[in-house]
Formats: structure tokens, sequence, C-alpha cells
């Protein structure tokens, strides 16, 4: 099996150049602020109404969709949380896994998140990352990644680049 390689850069998720981009969803799918604004904004409405008619979803849950006028091939919509806007680690380590898992059944080599839960959710940008990156690491190490080849964190800020980051790189 090929090695997956953990990237982080800074910026605008909607312009990746990967297969999939991870849209930080609500369970109801609708498209509001942040990175669903943007990709909203890039891909065309077309993915809301895609979205929004697979819903509403558990928490934790993805679903996919096209990406429209992206880049990106496909868009996976992860519930990391409800209409309340309230999220914690176990969701986004669900919604983590559950989009990695939706990469794996569409055969892709290549995947962005953005830093799940830290726009509107408000979660800590360190935590969002010590749960993201955990939950990519044990994908990859239980060796049912397949076709994976790249993930990559796609993040908005300087300030959640940096938890990434040290996230990724301090610890191995």
């Amino acid at each position: 099996m090929g090695q997956v390689s953990l990237e982080t850069q800074r910026g605008d998720i909607s312009q990746a150049k990967v297969d999939a981009v991870v849209n930080a969803a609500n369970n109801h799918l609708w498209m509001g602020a942040g990175v669903a604004g943007a990709l909203k904004r890039a891909g065309g409405p077309e993915i809301e109404r895609k979205a929004v008619a697979k819903g509403p979803v558990e928490i934790g849950e993805a679903v996919v969709t096209s990406g429209g006028a992206l880049p990106a091939k496909y868009v996976i919509h992860a519930a990391v949380m409800g209409q309340d806007l309230q999220t914690d680690q176990s969701k986004i380590r669900k919604a983590t896994r559950n989009s990695l898992i939706r990469a794996r059944e569409l055969a892709i080599t290549s995947i962005a998140f953005p830093a799940l839960g830290t726009g509107v959710g408000g979660f800590p940008p360190d935590r969002a990352a010590e749960a993201m990156i955990e939950e990519c690491v044990s994908f990859i190490n239980s060796g049912t990644a397949t076709s994976l080849k790249k993930i990559l964190f796609v993040l908005f800020s300087e300030d959640v680049l940096a938890a990434f980051d040290k996230r990724l790189h301090g610890r191995d």
C-alpha cells in the first residue's frame, strides 16, 4: 500500500485542486456561512440543492454531491453540528472518519478538509486539529485507505494553520 501524505496549506478550500473537498455542514445540509458559503459561491447553488435533498442526516454522517463548478469533482458534506450549531470533539472525529469512508467509496486519490467545527461551530482550532489528524492517521494505519494518496487541510487563517501544523509536525 502506498504512503498517504498529510499536508496543510493556507487558502480558500473552494479553490483546492483535489478530487473531493469536505464541507463543514450542519445535519440539515443547508449551506450558510463560512466554508459552506465559500463552496456554494464558487461551485454554484446546485451543490446545496443536491445536499439538502439528502438530508437531514445524523450528526457525524457525511454525504456526497457533485462539485458543481469547483475544481473538485465532489463535495463531501460532513455534518459536524445540528441546528444549534454546537459541536464537540467526538462529532468532529465521527464526521472526519465518515468523510474518509466516503472518499474510499469514491476511490479518489486526494481530499481536502477545512478545520471542521472551528468557524460557525466556534470549536478551538487546536482541539479540532487533534481530533481530525488522529482520525486521519488511524484511518491510514488501519490499511483501509486504499486509493487515497493525499489528505490536505486547507485552512483559512494563520492561527488555524498554525494549530494544524503544530499538531501534524510537532509530534512525529
